[in-house]
Order: structure tokens, then sequence, then C-alpha cells
């Protein structure tokens, strides 16, 4: 019989069982490498792990994290189910989001999100932060949620980057705003998201202050796509002390005869493109104020509304300055103007270097307007100071209008000047319809070619009456 010398067993068991934790060990760092690599592309709670579990790894795998880091406002508490205020979840998933550069927040598709007054706020954000936006953000109808009353719903401000992408929709039930009275038909206002009718929400009547949906202030760098702005309280889009803006496939949709509701507003602002979109409101498509500069509007879409708008400028006897605007290729149907510069009387300041071209009307009231006499009460005082109007290009201008297709009304004190029209062709609506022909005070400028119907009333150029100082060397 053979004996198994004891000795021999124990040396063959350490010998096994050093190849065995070998092995484990040569698969564990492995399975780190894969790890480390896959982490890069999970949420916030994985990156936090995997940053405590590497420790001290190079710059680029720091880099490569931070840049696609995704914070979900589900991971943060977000019910998204239209009834539960999800204010506190999305205020700390921007918390989170406002370490990290490069990083998204994620508002998820198939959720609807109710969501009160918020403001997602730098300066001391990481730059080129994402505000994925796939689902739906709704607005409180309760006034409790308002206080006396806000400016703003919701609001970016002071960052340096800042994108909202997505095919989201940001919903600020205005109807309850634009009414004077809280009690609505419950059939009429019926949500189908919710189930819920918005009378039901509403105690009490809304402040006098409405907020505009969406503003942006003092950032750099911002970039709104794909979006869709609906039923605003007031202005569906502002951007106030912005540079570089580009606003790009936008939807801003509430009713023609909603008040107030701007479809974008800018002021003091330079450097912005605004294309692809369509503007559906019950004010200015866009409104152009005071601080802006190089501002671009091509293939926009514009109708119901009030048209697209420099102004008004100069209220209050303030000093406007507004100068190298763009606004071409657009169409503009069923609006009370086309393109229109509008300012007060007692105003400084100027307006300078517009152009107007290849701009589509159907059924517009007045396509083409200068009024520095605008006042929006009933009696406005007559004072002799104004914003000073000059280098306004009209070209290529062609459409339906319904009350009159041309209306200059220039100041007194200080006329329009530099007003160039070229290819005009503006017709009735009905041929068989007497309506008013064009209308100029103390306009000068040049014919560049024959309008359709003419426009003789159009002076030619003349220089500016004595002792009158040009208002364009104060800007």
């Amino acid at each position: 019989m053979c004996r198994v010398n004891p000795t021999n067993v124990v040396a063959f068991l350490t010998v096994l069982l050093f190849w065995f934790s070998s092995f484990q060990l040569t698969c564990s760092a492995r399975e780190g490498k894969q790890w480390r690599e896959s982490v890069a592309g999970g949420s916030h709670r994985q990156l936090e792990a995997a940053r405590q579990h590497i420790g001290s790894s190079t710059a680029a795998t720091t880099s490569a994290a931070t840049s696609t880091a995704t914070f979900n406002v589900l991971d943060y508490g977000a019910k998204g189910d239209g009834h539960t205020d999800d204010t506190k979840a999305f205020e700390a998933t921007w918390a989170g989001a406002c370490k990290v550069e490069a990083s998204t927040v994620m508002v998820p598709s198939g959720s609807v999100f109710l969501v009160g007054p918020v403001s997602f706020s730098g300066p001391n954000c990481q730059p080129n932060i994402a505000f994925q936006l796939d689902g739906k953000i709704i607005a409180p109808t309760s006034s409790s949620a308002w206080g006396s009353g806000l400016l703003q719903w919701i609001e970016f401000t002071k960052l340096n980057g800042i994108t909202i992408k997505g095919k989201g929709t940001i919903d600020g039930q205005g109807s309850v705003w634009w009414n004077d009275s809280p009690t609505f038909d419950p059939t009429a206002e019926q949500d189908p998201t919710t189930n819920e009718t918005i009378s039901a929400e509403l105690k009490g009547k809304m402040p006098g202050t409405k907020p505009t949906a969406l503003r942006f202030y003092g950032s750099n760098g911002v970039t709104v796509t794909g979006i869709t702005i609906q039923n605003s309280p007031q202005t569906h889009l502002k951007f106030d002390d912005c540079t570089n803006v580009l606003v790009s496939d936008f939807v801003a949709s509430s009713p023609g005869d909603s008040p107030n509701t701007d479809g974008i507003h800018l002021q003091n602002s330079q450097d912005v493109v605004i294309s692809a979109a369509t503007l559906a409101c019950g004010d200015d498509c866009v409104s152009i104020q005071t601080g802006c500069s190089n501002v671009n509007i091509h293939n926009v879409k514009c109708g119901p509304g009030h048209g697209i708008s420099i102004g008004g400028l100069g209220k209050d006897n303030t000093k406007a300055c507004v100068s190298n605007i763009t606004v071409r290729d657009v169409t503009i149907q069923n609006t009370l103007t086309g393109v229109r510069i509008k300012t007060w009387q007692g105003g400084s300041g100027a307006v300078k270097q517009v152009t107007f071209s290849n701009v589509q009307v159907s059924e517009v009231e007045t396509p083409i307007m200068i009024d520095q006499f605008y006042c929006d009460k009933s009696n406005c005082k007559n004072q002799s100071s104004a914003v000073e109007v000059s280098g306004i290009n009209y070209v290529n201008i062609r459409g339906t209008y319904t009350v009159q297709p041309v209306h200059f009304a220039c100041s007194d004190s200080i006329p329009c000047s530099g007003v160039s029209l070229s290819t005009i062709e503006l017709k009735p609506v009905q041929e068989s319809h007497h309506l008013d022909g064009p209308f100029c005070w103390e306009a000068y400028g040049e014919l560049e070619t024959t309008t359709e119907p003419p426009i003789s009333c159009l002076e030619t150029e003349k220089p500016l009456k004595a002792g009158t100082q040009s208002n364009s060397e104060s800007c």
C-alpha cells in the first residue's frame, strides 16, 4: 500500500494557493481597469465612487470623467408626476452639476415636473454646463407659489457657457395670469397630462406682476436649442446683459390674444444669433431693447403676434442705444406689424445700422413701421427730444397688408435719416377694398428701386436742422 508523505501534501497545497491568489489579483486588476473606463459615462454617484476608488488617477482620466458627468433630477428626489413640487430636487441637482465642468443636468422624457420659481446661479459654477430638457416642466397655478409677484419663473444667472437643449417643453400655464378672474371653466382648462383642472388648483387671485418663463442674466456663451416654451405668463424667453447668444430650433407658443407674451426679448445683450425659430404669441415675436448690438435674426416664422420690433426705446426720458441689427429671410403672418422701430418721445440715444431683408408678410396690418411717437397708454406728453433713427435699410419686403403698407412717423426735432427702400412689393389682402396708402412724416432717405405701392412721401436726404446735435454720438 502506497503511503503519502504529509510534507509533500502541504508543499503542494501551498503552491496551489499561491498560484490561485496570483490569478485572482490579476483578474481583479483587469476588472478594476474596465470599471474605471466604464464609470466615466455613469451617474453622479458612480463618478464620486470612482474618484474615491481610483484616488490619484491621471489628468486625462479625470477630464474624461467630468466631461460626461450626468445629474438626473430623478436621482435627487424629483417625482415627475405633475403633482409633487419638484423645485428642491431641481435645486439639489443643479448644486451637484454646478461643481463639475461640462456636466449635464438631465430632465428625462416621459415625466412632468411641477417646478416653482427657481434660480440656477453662478458665478462660482464650473463652465459649459448643459441642461438636457426632454421631459416637461410646468409652473404652479396657485397664487401662494408666487408671493407678491416675481419677474421670472426659471432663471439662469452669471454663467459661462450654459446650454439648454432637448425636445422638452416648459409650460407656464399662463391662462391663470391672463384672465382677471381666478375662476375658469373646468372643461376648458382641463390638463390632459395631470388630469386635473387648473381652476381646481387656483386659490386666490394671481399677483399683478407676471413672470417671464425663462430668463438668462449676466451670462456668456448661452445656447438654447430644440425646446418649446408655451403659455408663458409674460415673455417666453429673455436675455438680459448676455453675450454670445445662440437660439435655434426654438418654439414659443401662446394665443394671439395673450397679453405681453413676447416670444424672445433681448436687452443689453450683444452678439446674438436667432435662427430656425417659430414664434407665436400675443406681443412682439422678437423684441430688441436698449443696449443690444450685433444681432442677427434669420429663418424665423412669426405670427400671430406684433411682429419683429426694435423698442420701445427711450421711455421715461431714458437713453437708448441699438446698432448693427440684421433681420433676414423671415416670414410674418397675421400680426399687428411686420418689421417695426418704436421709440418714446423724450428719450435720447440712437438706433442705427439696421437691415430688414427678404421678409415675406401675409395679412399683416402694417408691414413696415417707424414710430417715434410710440405710446402704450391713453395719453402721452409731447416732448421735443427723441431717440435718433438712422441708417435703416428695407430690402425685398413682399406680401399682403390689411391696414397700411408703410408708416414712417418721425420726430420733428430729430427726423429719421438714411432710410433706404429697395424691392418693396406690398398689396392689400383684398384688392377691391380701399386702404390707406404709405404715410411719412419727417422721414428722409432714398428709394433704390420703384416700389408697390409708390412711396412718394419719403423725402430726399437733408442735413439736421440748425442747432440740432446728433444723438448717435452719445452711444
